[in-house]
């Protein structure tokens, strides 16, 4: 009886050492994706879908949903560099922006950058540039520029203990496309900056800034999040949410308020 008691025991201690190593495991793998999550040049692919919905926006009171799809593909060119593609596509819906009762829905003009990145960051510093690309592949004449655009585009950020501050930027010129559209001259600013617990629920924020230079305006939204790394059965996902608030916005465009709700589906290696 003595014997059967000391083996339940045994086995029970065992089985509690393995739960909990799973579940430090666990926590290690979702501290880890959520460092990657913060970087946006990471060697991870992901699928983020990224929802904005904002309200109240000009003198008709308008409403815009974006929902922005931004899968990211890492490819690795040699022992010691990187390239990371990332492709922005949005999905638009619209009310009141246009005029009174109207409504615009389908696709916005992709931004598809290409960030040549160091495979291994020295001291926390990981840094990234490359080009970026302006496609009008847009279904509404509302929500396309018709005008194919280029530039340069950077990352620089620096992570330690669960820190990441950085900032991405990329200016782009219109190149080519219909001649009765306005040219594209625009710069696009993100100072952003993130903190992650290692149960990979983190707190962040971010700046939007997006400068006209052809039409002198100037356009910035501040985004604070809240997220959260977890897994849906066998894949492991990421949830963000939080307000976003538009600062500054061109004549009748301002919005009065806006919700930001992120779902990252995550595949590591």
């Amino acid at each position: 009886m003595m014997k059967f008691v000391v083996t339940i025991i045994f086995v029970g201690l065992l089985g509690s050492i393995h739960f909990i190593s799973a579940q430090e495991a666990e926590k290690s793998d979702a501290a880890e994706l959520a460092k990657k999550l913060s970087n946006p040049i990471a060697s991870l692919i992901s699928v983020p879908f990224q929802n904005n919905m904002d309200v109240g926006i000009g003198e008709l009171n308008g409403s815009r949903n974006t929902l922005n799809i931004q899968p990211v593909l890492p490819i690795r060119l040699s022992e010691k560099l990187n390239l990371i593609a990332r492709w922005v596509q949005p999905v638009i819906s619209q009310y009141n922006i246009t005029g009174n009762g109207n409504h615009e829905s389908g696709l916005g003009d992709a931004v598809v950058s290409a960030f040549f990145s160091p495979a291994n960051s020295k001291g926390g510093l990981t840094w990234g540039a490359g080009p970026v690309f302006l496609l009008p592949d847009g279904t509404n004449d509302y929500l396309t520029t018709k005008k194919f655009g280029i530039g340069p585009t950077a990352v620089a950020l620096y992570q330690s203990k669960g820190i990441t501050v950085g900032a991405l930027i990329n200016q782009i010129w219109s190149v080519a496309g219909d001649e009765n559209r306005s040219d594209i001259n625009q710069m696009f600013f993100q100072p952003f900056f993130a903190f992650n617990w290692k149960t990979g629920a983190g707190i962040g924020a971010n700046f939007e800034i997006t400068q006209n230079w052809e039409a002198s305006t100037t356009n910035v939204w501040l985004n604070p999040t809240l997220s959260a790394v977890t897994s849906l059965g066998k894949q492991k996902t990421q949830f963000v949410v939080g307000p976003r608030l538009n600062l500054s916005a061109p004549d009748g465009s301002k919005a009065d308020f806006g919700v930001r709700a992120v779902i990252v589906f995550l595949f590591p290696k």
